[in-house]
């Protein structure tokens, strides 16, 4: 894939497994949303998957009798993704860095997501700066657009532990 700013060639990296997504961003069960990296384009754009089971603990609350994926997870599932892209663009794979959101904007939900199906997460680079990163995120389900969202995140270290 031609980077269009610089003419060159950006480096396309995949499929990853769920040991290197652990790898990138520190996310474990129950809260890691991201089984597979289908292919990672270096300082461009990632398209992942969460297969989305009626095992997940979420589903016994939401609902009962019809359960459906919360759209805040949908959020999540996309920003994890975004977080293995700006992690793996930048070299810091292994190095303990936290990705957080700062801002979430334009979030539309499309279609419900209903256990059973695989959840297709593509993001890119909006900007990316050491610190600060914009993403365009959209998930899908068979080709359709269920959610998406621009959402920003900052790159940074985990807390300092309490003596």
């Amino acid at each position: 894939m031609t980077d269009p700013t610089t003419g060159g060639v950006n480096t396309v990296i995949g499929p990853m497994d769920v040991t290197r997504v652990m790898a990138a961003i520190p996310h474990r069960y129950p809260m890691l949303l991201v089984d597979r990296i289908e292919e990672l384009i270096l300082d461009t754009s990632i398209r992942a998957v969460k297969a989305v089971t009626i095992n997940e603990a979420f589903f016994q609350g939401h609902y009962p009798g019809r359960p459906i994926m919360p759209g805040v997870l949908i959020v999540e599932a996309l920003a994890q993704a975004a977080g293995v892209l700006g992690v793996e663009s930048l070299g810091l794979a292994n190095s303990g860095k936290l990705v957080y959101f700062m801002s979430i904007d334009g979030v539309k939900f499309r279609k419900p997501v209903e256990p059973g199906v695989l959840l297709h997460l593509e993001v890119e680079f909006v900007s990316k700066r050491t610190r600060v990163c914009k993403f365009a995120g959209v998930a899908k389900i068979d080709g359709v657009v269920v959610a998406e969202a621009h959402f920003t995140a900052m790159i940074a270290d985990p807390p300092a532990a309490e003596a």
